[in-house]
């Protein structure tokens, strides 16, 4: 076998035990320039996300980061404890903005198992169910998500 820095990435599905939390360690501040290169990309023009003077005329009173840009933040946090051995990620459900994110908010993630079922037609297999919380600097939940990944057992092919 291949020996490179990802073999020790991610966890297979033995390792998922109900009711584990994972504390992920990696925080993300979000920056107007990551806000803007994402609202550009997936074609999110809304003046909201992109316009000060426009922001300054809504209830938040400053622009707020794209909620989809924050989901992926949210997945993009959890990865290397959560699925880096994914085979796929099944579906995304449930996705909840509890509250705004804004330019400069740094974000952290927690990620809790909530069942862990073996495939009943390949078994190399199986799906962990997963919600992912997502809070700013002020432990304050920005976001909840959740998902269903298809992880490989140890060392079955």
């Amino acid at each position: 076998m291949l020996r490179n820095k990802y073999n020790n990435f991610g966890r297979f599905l033995e390792d998922f035990k109900v009711g584990d939390v994972y504390k992920h360690i990696d925080k993300k501040t979000i920056t107007e320039k990551d806000n803007n290169l994402f609202c550009y990309i997936t074609m999110n023009h809304h003046p909201l996300h992109l316009d000060t003077e426009y922001a300054k005329s809504t209830i938040y009173k400053k622009i707020v980061v794209a909620g989809t840009f924050i989901a992926s933040i949210t997945v993009g946090l959890s990865v290397s404890d959560i699925s880096g051995k994914a085979i796929a990620n099944l579906d995304y459900e449930k996705i909840i903005h509890d509250s705004p994110v804004f330019l400069g908010d740094t974000l952290h993630a927690e990620t809790e198992i909530l069942k862990v079922k073996e495939s009943k037609t390949k078994p190399d297999r199986g799906i962990v169910f997963v919600e992912t919380r997502t809070y700013n600097q002020n432990n304050e939940k920005v976001l909840t998500l959740r998902r269903h990944i298809l992880i490989p057992k140890r060392g079955k092919k």
